[in-house]
């Protein structure tokens, strides 16, 4: 008997064999899928732990952002860089189009026109011929602060002939007249602190607030160092680029060799990818390497914003849209920097906001970025950095 009439002749389950008899592979297939589906759930479960603490943890910073930087952090950063490449290159500006017919309005009007007793930078020299009314021209922050403004700010088309719409923004902080004061955020740098501090501009401190800005990269992602108020809380790495600020009150940005913990004199180091600017010239590395970008390389362009030194120890920063890594060297450049490093860079990190009166009144933005002008003004998640008065006095009631 062949095995195709066993099988015409078997029972059916009608006549007495039982379900568990006439499918045991299927059966079996039924409990293997069943355990497949349990042990998923069970790996995803802590995944989905995580992600609902990240959506439920106090937080200034928009849920779909934390849902992006969750993905990044948890084995997806692969797939959301590539989006984002994807995304920067199909939105990327062209080139040419209709000239800009004015710039952004920054600062209080025109410096005072008598003789500073303290360096001023000159202004900031047009690329673009015919320059528009007040391209380059340097004005402080605050109506009748005399000729020695403690910050300048101006605004210039760095690229007129390709993109004659891009605008960059530039202050100048007199680091003789000002106090640079680093702030960790809630949750940046993702390091163990004792105390993370205020998290936001003290309410105590905002009657010499003059300015706020942006700082760098995520540790994670820039691999770099942070020393915060006499502290090493992540290794400083060699060679990185560094906003240093000492205990004699001076600031500098160099390439650091001072080994994995900051020395005694240093007040805070925060570290981010190589120097952008060295001597006055860019890094002959940028054009060959993705360095300056974790998420977006050196060359995609997007916001971006840079801090840099002057001959004068004064800084500078600078900001800009649609900038690559070298485009960015070059704003700095040409606005006086010697050395200079990149800072964060996107649409929603980069940020440089101007009070316009004690007491956090009256806030500014450089230009016209996506956060709000009172960022700094609550617990915000990344650090930062703002910039006071040096000698002032508390205003009377």
């Amino acid at each position: 008997m062949g095995f195709e009439e066993l099988v015409a002749q078997r029972p059916s389950p009608e006549r007495g064999w039982s379900r568990r008899t006439v499918e045991p592979r299927e059966g079996l297939l039924f409990r293997l899928k069943r355990i497949a589906l349990v042990a998923a759930l069970l790996g995803l479960f802590p995944a989905g732990i995580s992600y609902l603490q990240t959506v439920f943890e106090p937080s200034n910073t928009a849920l779909s952002i934390r849902s992006v930087e969750w993905l990044r952090s948890n084995g997806a950063a692969s797939l959301v860089n590539t989006i984002e490449s994807i995304y920067y290159s199909l939105t990327a500006p062209e080139k040419g189009g209709p000239p800009l017919r004015k710039l952004p309005h920054v600062g209080a009007g025109t410096v005072a026109q008598t003789v500073a007793t303290e360096y001023r930078p000159p202004n900031i020299t047009p690329l673009a011929n015919p320059p528009l009314p007040g391209e380059g021209v340097w004005s402080p922050i605050r109506p009748n602060e005399g000729p020695n403004p403690p910050i300048l700010l101006t605004t210039f088309r760095p690229e007129p002939q390709e993109y004659p719409r891009i605008v960059a923004g530039v202050a100048w902080i007199n680091t003789h007249r000002t106090e640079v004061v680093l702030y960790p955020g809630r949750l940046e740098p993702s390091v163990e602190m004792p105390n993370r501090g205020p998290e936001e501009v003290p309410p105590s401190q905002r009657y010499r607030l003059l300015a706020t800005f942006n700082s760098a990269f995520k540790l994670e992602d820039s691999e770099g160092g942070f020393a915060y108020d006499g502290h090493t809380y992540a290794p400083l790495k060699e060679g990185q680029a560094t906003f240093v600020k000492y205990a004699n009150g001076t600031y500098n940005i160099i390439a650091w060799h001072g080994g994995p913990q900051a020395p005694p004199n240093v007040v805070f180091a925060r570290q981010n990818l190589p120097l952008l600017v060295e001597e006055g010239k860019p890094n002959p590395r940028l054009n060959e390497s993705a360095e300056w970008g974790a998420t977006l390389g050196n060359a995609v362009r997007v916001w971006r914003s840079a801090l840099g030194i002057d001959s004068h120890g004064d800084l500078i920063y600078v900001i800009a849209d649609d900038q690559t890594a070298p485009s960015l060297a070059r704003i700095l450049i040409h606005a006086g920097a010697v050395r200079g490093m990149e800072l964060d860079i996107n649409s929603y990190w980069v940020t440089f906001i101007s009070y316009g009166a004690p007491g956090a009144k009256d806030p500014q933005k450089l230009l016209e970025f996506e956060r709000p002008a009172t960022r700094y003004l609550e617990p915000d998640d990344r650090d930062f950095f703002a910039v006071y008065e040096k000698t002032p006095s508390p205003a009377t009631p």
